[in-house]
């Protein structure tokens, strides 16, 4: 059975994958009117990204899906607010902190707000970058805490979004206009490959085990706040720091 979905769901994502391969190619051909570079490493590396992304695809149903779904039955049936709340920030927070494209864009603001010219400014640039980081981890960390009592309390989901972006309308203003278009940019960064499928995992099997719940409109909109509070964290870490 495993076998006969790694075939399908390879064949899937070759299909996925056309479209761009296709793209690229036309403009090399077409526009650019330039022979491909190095095609034999361009189709190699095509088959290892149909591969990785069929793994990939492949390890989000049979592990994250089912991980999250289940810590959500686990929490409903224990009736622990306090664990629940705990779990998500720390789920939160974790996935995170390590998240590669958070830690490369961190490096990067690190890099031009403060350009390295002695050991001290490579000090205060790495600090810069780690507060950056942390900043955004809890900030995630607390979204998903928002998220999940949403979920629980019943929150409209529409009212808490646009309270948050008018905040971040009014925080804009004030912050430092060096912060801001890295504050923005987090907002998208911060929600990783792993975050997303966990989150959104313990939010519709949340939604699913508690009577009167819908889990199509109560279990998604964490990933909503995860991508929201960075904005607001990061523009108050710029007018702090």
């Amino acid at each position: 059975m495993l076998k006969n979905r790694f075939s399908k769901q390879l064949i899937s994502s070759a299909f996925d994958l056309m479209p761009m391969v296709a793209v690229v190619l036309v403009f090399q051909v077409l526009v650019v009117r330039q022979p491909i570079p190095d095609a034999l490493h361009l189709i190699f590396g095509s088959v290892l990204v149909v591969i990785g992304l069929t793994l990939f695809v492949l390890g989000l149903e049979q592990s994250l899906f089912p991980l999250g779904e289940g810590m959500a039955y686990a929490f409903a049936r224990k009736g622990s607010v306090f664990w629940l709340l705990l779990f998500s920030f720390c789920l939160g927070f974790g996935t995170t902190v390590a998240e590669p494209a958070l830690i490369a864009i961190s490096d990067e603001a690190a890099r031009v707000a403060a350009p390295e010219q002695s050991a001290e400014a490579a000090a205060a640039q790495k600090s810069y970058a780690f507060g950056l980081r942390l900043t955004v981890a809890l900030s995630v960390g607390t979204a998903i805490v928002l998220g999940v009592l949403r979920i629980l309390r019943g929150w409209p989901l529409h009212r808490l979004i646009i309270g948050g972006y008018c905040l971040v309308i009014v925080l804009t203003p004030f912050a430092p206009a060096s912060i801001v278009g890295v504050a923005y940019d987090f907002g998208g960064v911060a929600t990783s490959t792993i975050t997303v499928p966990l989150v959104t995992a313990l939010g519709v099997g949340l939604a699913s085990s508690i009577k009167g719940r819908n889990p199509m409109i109560d279990g998604f909109g964490l990933i909503a706040f995860a991508s929201l509070m960075p904005i607001i964290f990061v523009l108050i870490y710029g007018m702090l720091s």
